[in-house]
């Protein structure tokens, strides 16, 4: 069966390019948008940043790209409220801490800038559409590889940062397949953005407790990499890493059969998407941006844009990485 989520994304996804195309020369001088996020360091997110510049390329605005250089929600709140009183055209934000950003993102939406999330959402904010992964559905895909590879049983570890509304649906998934097998989640670790925490961890676990836990599951970028380095070092081959993101070093270490799978997203599509569907919001502004939209029948605005996901394991890896290059050349 066709899952409508994925549908209406696709379709929403098509439209938002044609209107991108019809742009033509509409576009003013002091239009600026911007994508806040909290670690601009990081591979995923300098591929989020390379989509959200290329798009305000084409349509000759400004744009740019801030936050943080090390994982810092308060960094990132303050570098979105610096934003905010540039009056910006648009802001894109994947907020690290959803309560944390939603009185500034309300803050925004009433001063008439309009706001979207991407990556990660503040649902409970008057952000105007969430661009992203189905982040459950991400969960689900990486637990059935899980459960084929533990083979329905035994103990797993996750690392993940909590209060992230992105993590804790891919976590969800994962528990509420777990819930139908002899697969237990014996432990949830907060890395808080650190992939020291990660290795460090996974380190104290296979030196004191390696024959009680059969598998690490990794919901964020970072800590994959980091527990297939542990694992070699220990000469350990018996364990399941299922990683997130696709990464340079995540996706040699499933080269190598080390890391299980990794859930590919799409940094570069949700923030292409962000940007082109703020010029729409500029320039065909809704009657008002602070209504309910997710509750209107008729809105013009969708709450939801989901841009996919694809599992990445040993027998696509290197197709995988033939796409992304060739993608790379067509930027």
């Amino acid at each position: 069966m066709h899952n409508p989520i994925k549908w209406s994304g696709c379709i929403l996804l098509c439209f938002t390019l044609l209107m991108l195309a019809g742009c033509g020369d509409r576009h003013d001088a002091d239009e600026k948008y911007v994508l806040v996020s909290a670690n601009i360091q990081v591979p995923y997110w300098k591929t989020a940043g390379e989509g959200f510049i290329q798009a305000a390329s084409q349509m000759k605005v400004r744009a740019e790209f801030v936050g943080p250089d090390t994982y810092d929600p308060k960094a990132e709140q303050a570098e979105f409220e610096r934003v905010v009183k540039t009056k910006p055209s648009g802001i894109l934000v994947a907020p690290a801490n959803p309560e944390v950003m939603q009185a500034d993102i309300d803050a925004a939406i009433a001063a008439g800038i309009p706001v979207i999330t991407m990556d990660g959402d503040s649902p409970a904010s008057k952000r105007l559409i969430f661009i992203g992964t189905n982040n459950y559905q991400a969960g689900v895909m990486g637990a059935k590889v899980a459960v084929k590879e533990m083979h329905g049983k035994g103990n797993v570890v996750v690392f993940t940062m909590p209060g992230q509304t992105n993590l804790e649906d891919r976590l969800r998934g994962y528990r509420d397949t777990f819930a139908n097998s002899q697969i237990k989640i014996a432990r949830v670790v907060d890395i808080a953005g650190n992939p020291r925490v990660a290795f460090d961890t996974a380190s104290e676990i296979v030196g004191k407790e390696k024959d009680k836990v059969d598998a690490f599951v990794c919901l964020e970028a970072q800590a994959g990499k980091e527990v297939a380095e542990v694992l070699t070092r220990y000469n350990l081959k018996d364990k399941t890493i299922l990683a997130m993101d696709t990464d340079p070093e995540t996706l040699d270490w499933i080269k190598k059969g080390v890391i299980a799978a990794t859930i590919a997203q799409k940094p570069y599509t949700m923030s292409y998407v962000g940007m082109t569907m703020l010029d729409n919001l500029h320039h065909n502004p809704p009657r008002s941006l602070q209504e309910d939209w997710v509750a209107d029948p008729v809105a013009t605005i969708p709450a939801f844009i989901d841009t996919g996901a694809a599992l990445v394991d040993k027998s696509n890896v290197d197709a995988f990485l033939a796409a992304q290059q060739a993608a790379g050349g067509h930027k």
